[in-house]
């Protein structure tokens, strides 16, 4: 009965995905995940709890999981596997979405999850790990497929792969053996030197195919609409360019503080835990050029071109370009807020950045001279993600009367989080005898237009990673790219005087210097 069920939600999800998803309509039907043992390394943290886990079992109430599959959660932390499985039970019930056959769901997904209590960097963790393995193929029919997870600290990760290596737990010659995969969570190296040296040393391990890359605004729905948005539709790729586009501004802004991860923020700062990353991938989305198919490496070829045409900034230009801030204590949603620097795991003196403005040029025939606007900051008054293209004024008024504040730029807004939808903010006449102009939106909401919720980043990036699909992960030239853009800023400020933090209260938009920036251009920046 349970199988009956599980297919009839699977063909649903897959027709649904058809038409709801058009960058996959030149795809083949939605492939099958083969069986596969899913092994999650920091398996008790605070990701594997909040996002992981409740992300596997909403694919597992869609019927999206292989039907021969079992989880092995890796950690640190001493438990039995029915603490663990309580532990999960009462994560997924919090963080994953309401289904109407969950508790049937969960009675055979937490029979398939088993806890790995070990050192990490102990061989008898791994002698452990592949006995468990071994043992779900034979109970569970998993063929011997492995999909790991590394929810692990960075330094970390050499240590982890190289035993997995070792016991043959993961091996880049897969002909005529079952697949090996690896997904990795930010950050991928602290640097270019780094990130090179991490590309170098898993290239002489296995192969590119087989490691994922993860960054997880890839896997939000919004994201994944630009390419469709852009190149799907006849009206919009025309003007998608320096002749009608003013400028673009792409916001990242986070209501939270560093929170519990203040050790690792301090050593990050937003520079390399959003800039890098979440905010290039979204520029080099927004920017790039049509690619040739829907292949994962023909769209990851135009994003890794469009990264290289981003013009890389002087010393003296990073002065004037770039803004740094640092939140000090104020007020966050309405109730009190302490200072980063009082933030616990963070030095009392730090000069890490929580706030990070810079205005991008992509010198390429498309963008020549368009600014692009990238601004990041922890402890704003709001959280959202939007990308917003502001078009060129009319090249004359016809309207003399009215002074130019009356006429708005036509605005075209992505929003990727917390809503997701799409907004185009234009000028229209308001009733009446005489002409008075008021601006106007027309709203898209994903949840309104196709009466669902939108799934989770990581149910995409786990289904594409055990499908083998690759477009929504970074390649190695992509992470170092990307990289590349990042150096000539990070380098500069090691020459530079760190600026007085804290610099902007908590609960505002970011220190003055990232308006002064915007009115130097005669810009402001768009309020999400």
């Amino acid at each position: 009965m349970i199988e009956a069920q599980t297919s009839t939600i699977d063909a649903q999800a897959t027709a649904t995905a058809v038409i709801d998803n058009p960058l996959r309509a030149g795809l083949a039907r939605e492939e099958a995940p083969e069986p596969c043992v899913i092994v999650i390394f920091g398996a008790t943290g605070d990701l594997a709890h909040r996002k992981l886990f409740p992300a596997l079992f909403d694919l597992a109430c869609q019927g999206q999981l292989p039907a021969h599959y079992s989880l092995i959660g890796v950690g640190r932390t001493e438990m039995t596997t029915d603490q663990f499985r309580e532990d999960i039970h009462q994560s997924i019930l919090q963080h994953s979405r309401p289904h109407t056959m969950a508790q049937r769901v969960w009675e055979e997904f937490g029979a398939r999850l088993t806890l790995l209590s070990g050192d990490f960097s102990q061989s008898d963790c791994y002698q452990n790990l592949k006995g468990l393995c071994e043992r779900d193929d034979q109970q569970f029919e998993t063929q011997g497929n492995r999909l790991y997870f590394f929810s692990i600290a960075p330094d970390m990760f050499n240590t982890v792969f190289s035993q997995l290596c070792d016991h043959d737990l993961l091996y880049r010659d897969e002909s005529g053996r079952p697949w090996t995969r690896v997904m990795v969570e930010k950050p991928f190296g602290s640097d270019l030197v780094s990130a090179t040296k991490l590309n170098d040393f898993i290239s002489s391990r296995i192969a590119e195919r087989q490691i994922f890359r993860i960054d997880h605004y890839l896997g939000k729905e919004t994201v994944q609409n630009i390419l469709v948005f852009r190149f799907g539709n006849g009206i919009f790729e025309p003007i998608w360019n320096r002749r009608y586009i003013d400028h673009v501004q792409i916001t990242v802004s986070e209501s939270l503080g560093s929170e519990a991860r203040g050790a690792y923020y301090d050593h990050a700062g937003i520079s390399r835990d959003m800039m890098q990353n979440h905010m290039l991938q979204v520029l080099s989305l927004t920017g790039m050029e049509p690619p040739v198919s829907l292949d994962p490496d023909d769209i990851r070829d135009e994003k890794v071109k469009l990264l290289h045409a981003v013009r890389r900034l002087k010393p003296e230009e990073v002065a004037t370009e770039v803004v740094r801030g640092q939140y000090g204590p104020g007020f966050a949603n309405g109730k009190p807020a302490i200072g980063y620097r009082d933030e616990i795991g963070v030095a009392k003196e730090s000069g890490t950045e929580t706030f990070l403005a810079a205005k991008m040029f992509i010198d390429n025939w498309r963008w020549v001279g368009v600014p692009f606007y990238l601004r990041s900051g922890k402890r704003l008054p709001r959280q959202a993600t939007e990308v917003v293209i502001q078009f060129k004024m009319p090249p004359l008024s016809l309207f003399p009367h009215l002074e130019d504040s009356d006429v708005e730029p036509n605005l075209l807004v992505i929003h990727i989080q917390p809503e997701e939808g799409i907004a185009l903010k234009m000028s229209a006449k308001v009733p009446g005898p005489t002409v008075r102009i008021q601006p106007v939106r027309m709203d898209f909401r994903y949840g309104t237009a196709f009466g669902a919720e939108s799934p989770s980043a990581y149910e995409r990036l786990f289904l594409d990673a055990m499908i083998g699909r690759t477009t929504l992960f970074t390649r190695r030239d992509e992470v170092e790219a990307s990289w590349r853009v990042m150096m000539p800023i990070l380098d500069a400020w090691k020459t530079m005087e760190t600026p007085k933090f804290p610099n902007y209260d908590a609960g505002t938009w970011g220190p003055q210097t990232a308006f002064d920036m915007m009115e130097r251009d005669g810009r402001t920046w768009h309020r999400p």
